[in-house]
């Protein structure tokens, strides 16, 4: 068993950083150990750091990093069935089995993800209003209890259990192993639809017309008002047929090419993302496609994980960070809330660099789990400090009287008040997770700010 050593942490809004002890085992068996070797602390597993705030730190505690926990254990070819340790990436699980014909039928916006953080927040991705979450498609997990037993569950199997841990933020023990099931497709290439859209009614308008779509997602521009307000770019796309074909000469000249020059070695400058280049930024970007609809065949790598191909480009938002701000709230005919929201962003002139809109579809999971239908909005600010701070609380005001939740996986700084009002089935969450760790041996920067961790009140 590693020896336990002091190391910062943080998310990858790099907002806040906590220090903690931290150990990094190879084998399940070494967690096992890790768990017995508390010292009485509180522990939380962390694996690449993807999330945004504080839901994988936690400070004067332990934190298992599991990222070696990175082996593949089984796999059935005939039906897709994988079974994997807690520590393989997104990356690792496509690179591995598209080969052989399969990819997940939900993955997030990067694929710098491991298996069990994407089950910790039951991550989602733009296949939800056809695919539901990463974890519709699970059949079992292994979790590490406080107790010191692995525990096998899913759906028919200790499912309060599995529905806990579900988007349960790491707070019912350490995901071991993850068994879900891939969806056969005949190749890496997507066949996308872009569609500008003019503004927030245009933008549901084609959204509605989308919906056979198995994926899609839309760039928002969150700093124009008045007529543009909510204006933005669809992609909308699905799994190519078989015979259909980009040219994979291009996509290996373009990677080669990029890759060594998408990369920010550095902090960025504190004024690099003020009103001016952000308000320039979204013009431009904008601007660059043309009216109407452009069709093409791409690689699934620019349409799945374009920011992908900048490395730490989290470091473009300067030592401060960022926080990321995603909402989701209920239907609305008249999408009154949405306009609420985007015009108090806009009121305030912070605006996001980079922000997407999406339509949910219908799966809900209950407990910590974030997606309900309606429409989700991901912004990311440049941590201002106090400025940024009453925005939020606006917009958590807006949010809460909507009957909508912020996303827990990228949050920061949500009040419990307000967490309790958008989340209204976490008591029955936490009297679930209490009867597995009465002690509270499973903690979490979140979990304490929330009152989530054994008898927090």
């Amino acid at each position: 068993m590693d020896t336990w050593v002091k190391r910062e942490l943080h998310g990858w809004g790099r907002y806040p950083r906590l220090e903690a002890e931290v150990a990094r085992p190879e084998r399940l068996r070494d967690v096992q150990a890790a768990l017995a070797d508390r010292g009485g602390l509180p522990v939380l597993a962390h694996g690449l750091g993807r999330s945004y705030g504080d839901v994988a730190l936690l400070e004067n505690g332990r934190v298992i990093l599991t990222r070696r926990l990175d082996r593949m254990l089984e796999f059935d070819p005939a039906t897709g069935r994988v079974k994997a340790e807690a520590g393989v990436s997104i990356q690792e699980l496509v690179e591995t089995f598209l080969p052989h014909g399969f990819f997940p039928a939900v993955v997030p916006g990067t694929w710098f993800v491991t298996l069990g953080g994407a089950v910790a927040n039951d991550i989602h991705g733009k296949s939800h209003h056809v695919d539901g979450t990463f974890c519709d498609h699970i059949s079992q997990l292994e979790i590490l209890t406080a107790s010191g037993e692995i525990v096998a569950c899913g759906p028919d199997l200790e499912p309060e259990l599995f529905w806990a841990t579900v988007g349960g933020l790491g707070l019912t023990g350490v995901i071991l192993t993850v068994e879900l099931t891939l969806r056969p497709v005949a190749g890496p290439w997507i066949v996308q639809e872009a569609v500008r859209t003019e503004d927030l009614d245009d933008f549901f308008r084609v959204s509605a017309e989308s919906a056979d779509f198995s994926h899609t997602v839309t760039w928002i521009d969150c700093v124009t008002g008045g007529k543009g307000l909510g204006r933005g770019i669809m992609m909308r796309g699905r799994h190519a047929p078989p015979g259909v074909e980009g040219d994979p000469g291009m996509v290996g000249k373009a990677i080669d090419a990029l890759s060594p020059l998408m990369h920010v070695p550095v902090d960025g400058p504190s004024w690099l993302l003020n009103k001016a280049t952000i308000r320039l930024f979204n013009e431009a970007y904008f601007r660059k496609q043309p009216r109407g609809q452009v069709d093409s065949v791409i690689h699934y790598i620019p349409f799945f994980f374009p920011l992908d191909f900048v490395k730490d480009w989290n470091r473009i938002y300067g030592k401060r960070g960022f926080l990321q701000y995603q909402l989701v709230v209920p239907p609305d005919p008249d999408h009154r809330v949405m306009r609420e929201v985007l015009s108090a962003i806009t009121a305030t002139g912070m605006g996001s660099f980079l922000s997407v809109i999406k339509e949910f579809g219908d799966q809900v999971h209950g407990g910590l789990s974030f997606p309900r239908p309606g429409t989700t909005l991901a912004l990311d600010f440049a941590h201002s400090g106090q400025p940024l701070f009453d925005l939020c609380d606006r917009l958590d005001d807006i949010v809460s009287d909507a009957g909508g939740r912020v996303y827990l996986g990228k949050d920061a700084r949500l009040s419990r008040a307000h967490f309790r009002r958008q989340y209204p089935e976490w008591e029955a969450w936490k009297a679930v997770r209490d009867a597995w760790d009465p002690q509270g041996v499973f903690q979490s920067a979140m979990g304490q700010r929330l009152g989530l961790c054994g008898g927090s009140k």
